[in-house]
């Protein structure tokens, strides 16, 4: 089964608008497995199979494939659309789930819900091919709980030729204060980033969530509802492609897939800065193969597994292993890796507690609904 990379939150729609499962038994590997030859022995295993929960079109072409390959265990990948998605399916417990790949304030609102269960970090060497940075995290010190996968950026997506003056839109006030390019404007759905962004364009912190600010942001967004033509769930790299829209809030990953596809399409980070999001590996609380999780986890932290992963959906990495196998073509591509001046405006958004992401929920659907 080839997985063709679109988003890393995109649904595939044949699969339907819930969970999808796939099954590695359709998957054979085009190339051999890190460690070739080598047989992969899983100290405690649990038996031959582990059940996935990640974003679609979220891995290496033959990941899985090589995965079994090596160790003979049968992964079984379901997706999801979004963090909330992913938290809802939890609220009642684990429904059978071994890895599971949060975001990083979801990490911390999870752990908060008691959801996920402790790293044992021996059992991870690979985690010296972290980049010192990722080594650690503020929202799960010490990284007991979680490994990263990739790291991202918001920015807006756009097409080229469909700028007025031939002008980068390099401020959010494209998208959230301006009429230039009204009816041909997509922004994401999901509340917490939509809002971040605005406290941004208004000179704030991504985390300076008051009530009054929320309040300012959802006022902006009502009077440019005019102008935009919807709120996507993360396909919003289809809609430039498809030329449904010219500007889209989306993520530097999901539109370098496509410049890959249509040259006319770029991305900018604007000016004020904008948010930071990192996706992580996480065992959860009740996971049944909690040892072939642990050895899923080191086999993706591999250098040349992880150079795989990456050569597939082109997303930042936080593996210095995997990024030194990675031509320049990967390294000097700004929309993946953003010029430092801007990224030094950008910042990650920490979990403000279940109170303030209410209040960013209900803002959104007084928004959708105005």
């Amino acid at each position: 089964m080839r997985l063709r990379p679109h988003s890393r939150r995109a649904f595939m729609a044949a699969f339907g608008a819930t969970a999808a499962a796939l099954s590695l038994s359709a998957c054979k590997p085009a190339e051999p497995a890190s460690g070739e030859g080598t047989k992969l022995v899983i100290p405690g295993s649990e038996g031959s199979k582990l059940e996935f929960y990640n974003w679609d079109t979220y891995i290496g072409e033959t990941t899985l494939a090589d995965f079994k390959a090596a160790s003979g265990i049968d992964v079984n990948m379901t997706l999801f659309a979004n963090n909330d998605e992913l938290f809802a399916k939890f609220r009642a417990g684990n429904p059978g789930f071994d890895l599971i790949m949060p975001s990083n304030e979801y990490v911390a609102r999870m752990i908060e819900a008691k959801m996920l269960a402790p790293l044992d970090q021996s059992r991870i060497p690979n985690k010296k091919n972290l980049l010192p940075e990722f080594q650690n995290a503020d929202f799960d010190p010490g990284r007991k709980y979680s490994m990263p996968y990739t790291w991202l950026v918001l920015g807006i997506g756009y097409r080229k030729s469909a700028m007025k003056g031939g002008v980068t839109p390099d401020s959010w006030k494209y998208l959230y204060d301006s009429a230039e390019y009204k009816g041909k404007i997509s922004m994401l759905s999901e509340s917490a980033d939509v809002f971040r962004i605005g406290f941004k364009y208004l000179g704030k912190s991504v985390n300076d969530a008051t009530p009054e600010l929320i309040k300012q942001v959802e006022d902006m967004l009502i009077k440019q509802k005019v102008n935009i033509k919807n709120f996507h769930n993360d396909d919003g790299q289809d809609l430039l492609m498809s030329r449904e829209v010219d500007l889209v809030l989306e993520y530097n990953g999901d539109i370098a897939q496509k410049e890959t596809e249509d040259p006319d399409l770029a991305f900018v980070v604007p000016k004020e800065g904008s948010l930071l999001n990192s996706d992580c590996m996480c065992i959860p609380n009740g996971a049944p193969n909690p040892n072939n999780a642990h050895a899923f986890i080191n086999f993706l932290l591999d250098a040349q597994n992880g150079a795989n992963i990456t050569k597939t959906i082109l997303y930042p990495t936080p593996n210095a292993a995997a990024k030194a196998l990675m031509d320049e073509t990967y390294k000097d591509n700004q929309t993946i890796f953003p010029p430092t001046a801007v990224m030094a405006k950008c910042e990650y958004g920490k979990y403000p507690g279940s109170a303030i992401t209410q209040a960013f929920e209900a803002a959104m659907t007084r928004v959708r609904a105005a």
